[in-house]
């Protein structure tokens, strides 16, 4: 093969895995926070993802708002929805993880039948505000991948940044480590939780919108998103935030990288094989704690 040509596809399959990798990380550290504050595993994040990819659609598509803004309110909008699904549905189940799962898989049949009711099974789709291709070091990248990917990025820093800076933050850490020591520091448990919901979901909001850049959104696009998400928190470690950056950071290389050789059943397979290898020595993950 030549030269040239493999560097090219071996640099558009590594902008594909970081594409990739941006996205499984927001869906992650959304699951993430909430599993290791509320102790709840969300099963209905891919649907809240979903809606994101929904709500971008109709922003930016139908009302005609700005790239950005439509995306910032998606996400917002998303995360709101987010706070009502604890406050509603799960706060009067916290401690009772068989009954959480139980609304949760309710919440999955009951979002994706909402959404076909309201916008139909038809698949919807949009385009990012950049297009085209860029040279670099002679080398064809799509500006809309890496416009995405700096996205991605962007978004994953924010996220960071905000939990190890800020009070809220460092409240959501007190709480993963001792819920009942968090407490008597004066930490209001309900509030953090409902806001972890939130912010979580928004960044799920946020991955589902970039997405539908790229591909289209569909009611039932949520089931993947949430098998990549706790693939990822598995890898890195259950409630392991920089866990869940490296785990994601792991399988969206694989994803991207060796269909480019292979095919794409090949790079699940190698996923999951790398995910049973390291559960095999390190139960609790890369980066969790016993």
């Amino acid at each position: 093969m030549d030269i040239d040509l493999t560097a090219s596809i071996v640099a558009q399959s590594i902008l594909n895995g970081l594409v990739s990798a941006g996205i499984y990380i927001l869906i992650a550290l959304g699951l993430t926070l909430v599993l290791s504050i509320t102790g709840i595993v969300q099963l209905a994040h891919g649907e809240v993802y979903m809606l994101g990819g929904y709500g971008m659609y109709y922003l930016f598509s139908r009302v005609d708002l700005d790239f950005f803004l439509a995306m910032l309110l998606s996400a917002l909008l998303v995360g709101w929805v987010g706070i009502l699904l604890e406050r509603i549905f799960f706060r009067p189940f916290h401690g009772q993880m068989d009954r959480a799962l139980i609304v949760s898989i309710g919440l999955i049949l009951l979002l994706q039948n909402a959404v076909l009711v309201i916008a139909g099974g038809t698949p919807r789709s949009f385009t990012t505000p950049v297009g085209g291709t860029v040279s670099i070091f002679g080398v064809s990248l799509s500006w809309e991948r890496i416009f995405v990917a700096l996205m991605g990025i962007g978004l994953i820093s924010v996220m960071l940044v905000f939990i190890q800076k800020t009070r809220v933050g460092q409240a959501m850490i007190a709480i993963s480590q001792d819920r009942e020591v968090a407490a008597l520091q004066g930490i209001n448990i309900e509030l953090i939780s409902a806001l972890a919901m939130g912010i979580g979901c928004a960044m799920a909001g946020a991955a589902g919108a970039l997405v539908g850049g790229l591909f289209s959104v569909t009611p039932f696009m949520g089931g993947f998103a949430l098998m990549k998400g706790i693939a990822v928190i598995i890898l890195g470690g259950m409630g392991s935030v920089p866990g869940a950056v490296l785990g994601g950071l792991i399988l969206g290389l694989i994803d991207g990288i060796v269909p480019a050789f292979a095919t794409t059943h090949m790079a699940g397979l190698i996923g999951f094989g790398v995910i049973i290898l390291v559960l095999l020595f390190k139960p609790q993950g890369i980066l969790g704690h016993e």
